[in-house]
């Protein structure tokens, strides 16, 4: 259970390959996995300008060998049209072309579960976008409700003015008062004839 547990956790391939229950295996499970980089390793290899010029010089030390050299030391006939070479070549073909397609396969893997981890994270991206677009909008609902300096500054001037008003209604009042007090009592204290 263990085993199938770690081959569970593997993501460098999808989760209909990782099955251990392949024949030929061996008990590492590892196998499947190094012919794929042995095919990749050969594929890339293939591809490369080393490769052709490699492969040219092969092919003319061949057809060189074959027609410069004395006749008992050729292995190849030109006259038939250097048979051993085309067939070497044809070999050397029909590997390379089974090898390629499995590193191509793999490669296809590789890139279905980077496509899969980038929808993923576009996903949650996505959803985190969504929801600081909802907290922004909130905050400005927050902050459109709240009073501002000019707001508040304003609002104290109009309260100090009508304290302002307010003090000198009263002042005026007092005196008012007062003076009408020092009336009646300067009328009660005069002696009515």
């Amino acid at each position: 259970m263990a085993r199938n547990n770690r081959a569970d956790l593997r993501l460098d391939a999808p989760k209909g390959l990782r099955s251990g229950n392949i024949v030929g295996l061996g008990r590492s499970g590892h196998s499947r996995d190094r012919f794929g980089r042995f095919t990749e390793a050969i594929a890339r290899g293939m591809g490369t300008p080393w490769f052709l010029l490699g492969l040219t010089l092969f092919a003319v030390a061949w057809i060189s060998w074959n027609t410069l050299a004395p006749v008992a030391w050729r292995f190849d006939s030109v006259a038939l049209g250097f048979i051993a070479l085309t067939l070497v070549l044809s070999m050397q073909a029909s590997y390379a072309a089974p090898m390629i397609l499995l590193a191509q396969n793999r490669q296809d893997d590789r890139d279905r579960v980077q496509f899969e981890q980038d929808r993923q994270r576009a996903e949650r991206t996505l959803a985190d976008t969504e929801y600081l677009a909802r907290e922004v909008v909130a905050l400005r609902i927050a902050i459109k409700d709240m009073a501002s300096k000019d707001f508040i500054r304003a609002e104290l001037r109009a309260l100090l003015e009508h304290l302002d008003e307010r003090s000198h209604l009263d002042e005026r009042s007092h005196l008012d008062e007062r003076s009408d007090h020092d009336n009646t009592s300067n009328t009660e204290s005069r002696p009515t004839a």
